[in-house]
């Protein structure tokens, strides 16, 4: 599926400025046998000072910016072209929780994508006992980790409501989990909680989300959305495997990889410091349009 996608972020301030520097990871991901980007620009207003690029640990491509004169505003202006080709996935063979625990340990590498880095707390996500609980009484004896994984995103998308007023970017899983509402980041951060705390390694992924309107409507300019999900290791033949717990599927073409890692806080938009005084706003605007 070839996409046209465009994004649009932009952040205003109460008084301007004197510096900043920043991290953006917004530009989506070349996956081969997966995604292929091809074509891409970023534009930013007002224009920085200092810009590169680099790759980060987990391969996910990175613009570092810096501003060393005042500014009341910016705007991250993205514009590409992607070729998502994600592979068709039914249910896989994969081995019960407790043979995959052996294979996490016979595991002899720490390359980027292996599972040991998914396993324990990260920056946004720690293991509880109420997540535990809920996750323990899902799973049954030698039940497939492939199986464990489908099992808890359904009983999330089950159990918690969608709720873009009920938590802010900061809330944390154990909050969201306790009120049963959120939106996709708190889906994905608890689903990934609950996963870890049974021993399956499970990491966070950031991308957009192809929206459909409904039948006889017109498709809204801006109306698609930046979105997250979850994958998890499903032992060495499986490997990993994505799924979308806010909407029950295992994750395919409609979804577009940005970034992989162990939470947000590793693939977040923007990231960054500066000097100011006051507060800020941002609006965000998403376009996702399929072109075959």
């Amino acid at each position: 599926m070839l996409y046209d996608i465009g994004l649009k972020i932009s952040y205003e301030y109460d008084r301007s400025a004197s510096t900043g520097r920043h991290m953006l990871r917004m530009m989506p991901a070349n996956l081969p046998g997966e995604q292929q980007v091809v074509s891409a620009s970023l534009i930013i207003d007002p224009e920085v000072q200092e810009r590169s690029e680099l790759i980060d640990f987990f391969g996910n491509t990175a613009v570092e910016i810096a501003y060393r004169a005042p500014h009341e505003k910016i705007v991250f202006d993205l514009r590409c072209r992607v070729d998502r080709h994600a592979p068709e996935r039914g249910p896989v063979a994969s081995p019960s929780l407790q043979a995959l625990a052996d294979e996490i340990a016979a595991y002899d590498s720490l390359e980027p994508s292996a599972p040991h880095h998914f396993l324990g707390r990260s920056p946004r996500v720690r293991t509880t006992p109420e997540m535990d609980a809920y996750a323990r009484l899902l799973v049954k004896p030698d039940m497939p980790a492939f199986d464990v994984m489908k099992a808890i995103g359904e009983a999330l998308h089950r159990d918690m409501v969608f709720d873009s007023k009920a938590t802010t970017v900061d809330t944390s899983p154990e909050e969201a989990f306790a009120g049963k509402r959120g939106v996709c980041q708190d889906f994905a951060h608890i689903m990934i909680a609950c996963l870890r705390g049974i021993g399956m390694p499970a990491g966070y992924v950031s991308g957009f989300l192809r929206t459909i309107p409904p039948k006889g409507k017109p498709r809204l300019a801006g109306a698609d959305a930046m979105h997250a999900w979850v994958r998890a290791w499903c032992g060495r033949e499986a490997g990993w495997v994505e799924f979308d717990p806010t909407n029950d599927v295992l994750v395919q073409n409609d979804h577009i990889v940005i970034g992989r890692g162990r939470d947000y806080s590793d693939v977040a938009p923007v990231k960054g410091v500066m000097r100011t005084a006051g507060s800020q706003t941002s609006e965000q605007a998403v376009d996702v349009i399929p072109l075959t």
